[in-house]
Parts: C-alpha cells; structure tokens; sequence
C-alpha cells in the first residue's frame, strides 16, 4: 500500500507558536512532508531558527555550531531526494524532525501578495507538486491563479481564508487549511494518498476535526496543456 501524507499551514502572520503546534500535530498524524502557503513568507524561517535555538537549549550560537551546521547542510544538499511516498522509519522521522535543515528540506512554501518575496522573480508565485498522479497547484491567493493553472492542475491549495474549505468546481477541487493566525478558530490540514484514493480534512490545534476526512473524487489524466 503506497502512502503519503502532506501537512498543510497557512496564514500564520508571526505565530511561530501556532505554526509549531500546527506541524507537530500534523506530523503526529503521519505527515512526512508540509506546504506553507503563506501569509508571512518569512515565517518557515523564523520558526525554523526557533527550533534551532530550542535544540541548543538556550546556549549562545557557537563557532562549532556553524560548523556542524554547514556539515548538515552540505549533506543535505548533496544528498538526492527520497521518494516521501517510500516508508520511512520511526528512528528516521524523528531524526529529520529533531535538525532543522531535514525539516527546511520537506517544506514547500508560497509567497503573500504583500511580501518582498512576491516581487522577487527567483522565487515563484505558485508551485506544482505531484500527489500520486494529480497534479497540485500550491498559491497563497487563488486570485493568483491563471487559465494554464486551472486547466492543467486537478487540486488547488490556497491560503487566505478564514476557514477551511473545500470546494469542487467541475472535477477540479479547491482546498484551504483555515488560518493559524486571526480566527476564531486556529486550524491546518492534511491531504493524504492512500493508494489511488486522495482524501482531504482539516484540524483545530488541539487535534478535534474541523472537516472530517472526505475521499475526492478526482478525475484521472495523464497529459498537460499549454496554450
């Protein structure tokens, strides 16, 4: 049985504590990779160095840290990608969870309109990822979204909302993870590959479903256009 199991964040606006409480729920509940779909672009990095600072335990930045941290990250980089999809040991995940360079490595991320990094051509405004066979398009603001996107993607992630979403438009399905930040309620989302079947659901921080897990149903194709 092939499983993979994608955590999804958004909105965060500064909340690196909603952010960590989000991405240790999601990969409690089995995720191996995230998307961050914005809202401040910039937060992944700064949760990121709180982690680091957390595993010093309090300790100054020492030279011997930027030394074994430009070891990690020179093995990260040259090492070539695992398939997610593949299963991976408990030992493992809690090895890439405990260094942050493994977990930077698992994250896709999307920029807010308002950031710095929206008008950095570098850096895309949209992003594609595979789950399974389908291909998803990952944006922060579904306004964003262009007529090659909506032909050719079969699922959208997007950010921006006040609640979790999801909706079917034709075979194509729209789907949000809520805010971490300035809602009523502080919630993520899973998007999970069993098999065939891709099945969607959203959480409160304090792990009660907000969209019970729902099976789309996903219309299969093999080609892209481009017109």
């Amino acid at each position: 049985m092939s499983h993979d199991v994608i955590g999804i964040l958004s909105d965060s606006h500064g909340d690196l504590a909603a952010f960590d409480a989000a991405y240790e729920l999601l990969r409690a509940k089995g995720a191996q990779r995230f998307v961050f779909l914005g809202g401040r672009y910039t937060d992944l990095d700064e949760w990121i160095l709180s982690r680091r600072e957390r595993s010093r335990g309090g300790r100054e930045y020492s030279g011997t840290d930027f030394l074994e941290d430009v070891e990690r990250w020179l093995s990260v980089s040259d090492k070539k990608p695992r398939p997610r999809s593949l299963s991976v040991s408990r030992e493992e995940l809690e090895k890439e969870a405990a260094d942050p360079l493994r977990v930077r490595e698992n994250f896709l991320r999307t920029p807010e309109r308002d950031s710095l990094q929206y008008r950095d051509p570098s850096i895309p405004r949209k992003v594609l990822d595979m789950v399974g066979d389908t291909l998803c398009c990952l944006v922060y603001d579904k306004n964003d979204l262009e007529r090659d996107d909506l032909i050719n993607a079969s699922l959208f992630l997007h950010g921006r909302e006040s609640e979790p979403k999801l909706v079917q438009i034709g075979p194509r399905f729209f789907l949000s993870p809520g805010r971490l930040a300035g809602a009523a309620e502080q919630t993520c989302a899973l998007l999970e590959r069993v098999d065939r079947d891709v099945r969607f659901s959203a959480w409160r921080l304090d792990g009660k479903a907000v969209l019970e897990p729902r099976v789309l149903p996903l219309e299969r194709r093999t080609k892209m256009s481009v017109k």
